[in-house]
């Protein structure tokens, strides 16, 4: 019998400062309701002076690790999605890892901005598959350090969190990631960006600050480009394990923006109440967003063993792809 993966465990965390939209329209002269009314976000976390980004990685690991049945000694490997690391060198998953207590765990940084938990879910899940070995799978971000305060498209939107996965081995056909799809579309490579830091701008005394933080270049491009994207992605998933859309007991859609997951529900013909959202009071926090959904979604209600998810998000890059998972 072939071996699968299975979910065993999730978590989540965000900083302590809760940000409500007031605060924000304040700041950018904005009337009351215009954030809520175009983005669906109510409210959102906030790093604090003393947060880090692996801080909030271990403590969404360390409730997704509780699950009863893991040894923390047994997990072979830790992904840790994130376009916010404590440094550019050293990645921060082997700190991750080490915090949580992880010995015999490897441990990379990978860097798929908004779709970055779909493409780690997918590996972890190849590891899984062939190593034996529990994987986790940690998304987190402090986006708020990385936000242009004076550019309204990024500043309503971003927020900062942590998400994770937990799965072990398992000898049932149904659990684990059982359709996928990917994409990328590079030719949209400019619209979401941080045009300073990298290796071709680097930071000099020349580069002005606001080079070294998120610009949107064309809302109502990536609007289009990921309804697109996320629709088809998720209907190649489906197609792939011969299901359809009324098979999906939930729909874990990135929360980048109300109208925009809406919109893929519409296009994929799921109903409003099996779309997961946690966007009007966690706002975007980019590849967390969904671990984090999947998390406050399966403590409010729990979700069935046997039951088919439907994963999805597209970001920068642009980068996205969608995950039918059997819970």
């Amino acid at each position: 019998m072939s071996r699968t993966a299975r979910i065993i465990g999730l978590g989540h965390h965000v900083p302590g400062r809760r940000v409500d939209n007031t605060e924000i329209d304040a700041s950018l002269g904005l009337e009351a309701g215009w954030i809520e009314q175009r983005t669906g976000i109510r409210s959102r976390f906030w790093a604090e002076p003393g947060d880090t980004l692996s801080g909030l990685a271990k403590k969404a690991g360390d409730m997704a690790l509780e699950a009863p049945g893991i040894d923390r000694k047994d997990v072979g490997l830790l992904l840790l999605a994130t376009s916010t690391p404590d440094h550019l060198l050293p990645p921060s998953a082997p700190l991750v890892a080490h915090r949580l207590g992880l010995e015999n765990a490897g441990g990379v940084d990978l860097a798929g901005a908004c779709a970055g938990f779909i493409y780690a879910m997918m590996f972890a899940d190849g590891f899984v598959r062939l190593h034996n070995k529990p994987a986790i799978i940690i998304a987190a971000n402090i986006l708020s350090r990385r936000i242009n305060p004076a550019e309204r498209a990024s500043a309503v939107l971003f927020a900062d969190a942590a998400g994770a996965v937990v799965l072990a081995p398992s000898d049932d056909p149904g659990h684990g990631v059982l359709g996928c799809s990917v994409a990328a579309d590079g030719s949209a490579y400019g619209l979401i960006q941080i045009p300073a830091g990298g290796s071709n701008r680097p930071f000099s005394d020349e580069i002005d600050i606001a080079e070294t933080r998120m610009t949107i270049a064309d809302g109502r491009a990536v609007f289009t480009k990921a309804v697109e994207m996320m629709s088809r992605c998720s209907g190649e998933a489906l197609a792939a394990v011969g299901l359809s859309a009324s098979d999906v007991a939930r729909f874990v859609p990135h929360q980048a923006n109300a109208r925009i997951f809406n919109a893929a529900g519409k296009a994929l013909g799921i109903e409003d109440d099996r779309i997961v959202k946690t966007i009007a009071e966690y706002g975007n926090s980019s590849a967390a967003t969904i671990p984090l959904s999947l998390s406050i979604a399966h403590a409010a209600k729990p979700i069935e063993p046997g039951d088919k998810l439907l994963l999805a998000a597209a970001g920068a890059g642009l980068t996205g792809g969608a995950l039918v998972v059997g819970f």
